[in-house]
């Protein structure tokens, strides 16, 4: 009903409604014991390795001890497995998710994770933990001088345009009562993007926040038709729920103007992994444990990323297989932050092609397939079959040829082997998920690799 009323609103009711949404929502995550988490994490910014540690083992069994008390599905595995927590997977936590959950779903904060791969979760939160969790984000992006209230540019997952909005470019919506102008993530198109760039000039943000993959497409034609973004203008862009490479990293700084800070977490509440200003990326111990396994489950400097988060009492993820790698770093950082550093987050473990002849091709290495080409506007490999390969791409065709085919293809096949079939499809519109990502990898046979 509530949908139903907002799309035959006018402009500023609806502006209005997405305010007092927020309004609502932000009164749950910055109330409470939220200043006091701000604070206690200022007291322990110098703190040295040995004492967050110390933090960390405090939390650790504290958080154990709450999860035997009151989840049935963790208690009874713990038993199972002799007095030991084993290593649980999301569909585990998707098909037991009933016994997990230690408070009732109207006494808490729901937040449902996104279906790229297939499976959705709708998890639950304490107001205690998600206040903590946003005095920990906040703490970090307040170092880049960002503080709520501030204006900001933010694209995310939001679906709120209406049919009359796209009629009249409009691909916004503005929350008057905190200074946040939401970009569509649903509509990063050719014949879009120039009402995107004009209204983020007009609008003048201090903060870009949201799906890098957007603000990379908004970038990529803001250089491509030779606009000229406002110097010092944007003070700093925060990515959020997808991996950022270099070559991304390269664009967006240069179109505008700025540093990106990247950060790791999730929506079922993973712990926090936070950049600093040398740009380089920390653990944050103090919102969980970290394992970094091989495929054996022994600890090793790069491979899957299995978490213990301390701030998701409501729904507790405990020794939980998040599907993403990492690698770790022996490097002591000079900016004061003392906790690990991170040389590496590598990505979601399902975002690869697989090759019969050369195994696993990451993410990163996907993204490079570009490098030498010109006139390839946007990518997608779709994987369906073992020994084969399509790949969806957006052209200019004012630039794109036969021969800069024929480099893109040797860089697929310098990376998949030469007994891989590759097939280039042209497309119009790469749409992006329901959930507002664009994934530029869709691996559908892990299945069939995991066998």
């Amino acid at each position: 009903m509530t949908d139903r009323i907002y799309k035959v609103m006018p402009l500023f009711i609806q502006n209005l409604m997405i305010s007092i949404f927020n309004y609502l929502a932000y009164r749950k995550r910055y109330g409470g014991n939220y200043k006091y988490y701000r604070d206690l994490l200022l007291r322990r910014e110098s703190l040295e390795l040995k004492e967050l540690l110390e933090i960390q083992k405090e939390k650790y069994d504290q958080f154990i001890l709450y999860v035997l008390e009151n989840s049935p599905f963790y208690k009874k595995i713990y038993t199972e497995n002799k007095n030991e927590f084993p290593i649980v997977t999301k569909e585990q936590i998707r098909r037991n998710i009933n016994n997990i959950y230690t408070i009732n779903k109207n006494n808490g904060i729901i937040s449902k994770t996104g279906g790229t791969t297939g499976k959705s979760l709708e998890v639950v939160f304490t107001h205690n933990d998600m206040q903590e969790r946003f005095a920990m984000l906040d703490n970090f992006r307040s170092k880049y001088g960002y503080e709520l209230g501030k204006k900001t540019a933010w694209f995310s997952g939001k679906a709120l345009l209406t049919n009359r909005d796209i009629e009249q470019n409009r691909f916004w919506k503005t929350d008057v009562f905190y200074n946040v102008r939401y970009y569509s993530t649903f509509h990063i198109k050719e014949d879009y993007l120039k009402f995107y760039i004009q209204n983020l000039i007009k609008y003048k943000p201090q903060y870009l926040v949201g799906f890098p993959s957007s603000i990379l497409e908004v970038a990529k034609y803001g250089i491509k038709h030779n606009y000229n973004f406002p110097t010092n203008i944007v003070k700093a862009i925060f990515p959020t729920a997808e991996t950022i490479t270099d070559e991304m990293r390269k664009t967006i700084e240069f179109f505008f103007k700025t540093n990106i800070y990247n950060q790791y977490a999730s929506s079922e509440g993973a712990p926090f992994i936070f950049e600093c200003e040398n740009h380089k990326l920390h653990l944050e111990l103090q919102s969980g444990l970290f394992e970094v396994l091989d495929d054996f489950n022994v600890p090793t400097n790069k491979g899957k990323l299995v978490i213990t988060s301390f701030t998701t009492h409501g729904t507790p993820l405990l020794r939980y297989d998040i599907g993403d790698m990492v690698e770790l770093s022996d490097e002591v950082c000079t900016c004061g932050n003392n906790n690990p550093v991170v040389k590496e987050i590598l990505g979601r473990i399902d975002d690869y092609i697989y090759s019969p002849d050369n195994g696993k091709i990451n993410l990163g290495n996907v993204s490079n397939t570009l490098k030498g080409t010109k006139g390839i506007i946007k990518f997608q490999v779709i994987q369906n079959e073992v020994n084969s390969i399509e790949i969806l791409i957006v052209i200019d065709s004012k630039i794109y040829n036969e021969k800069i085919k024929n480099a893109f293809l040797a860089n697929w096949k310098d990376r998949v082997g030469h007994n891989m079939i590759i097939k280039i499809t042209q497309v119009e519109h790469i749409p992006n998920e329901k959930s507002g990502k664009y994934r530029i990898v869709k691996n559908n046979i892990k299945h069939l690799l995991n066998k």
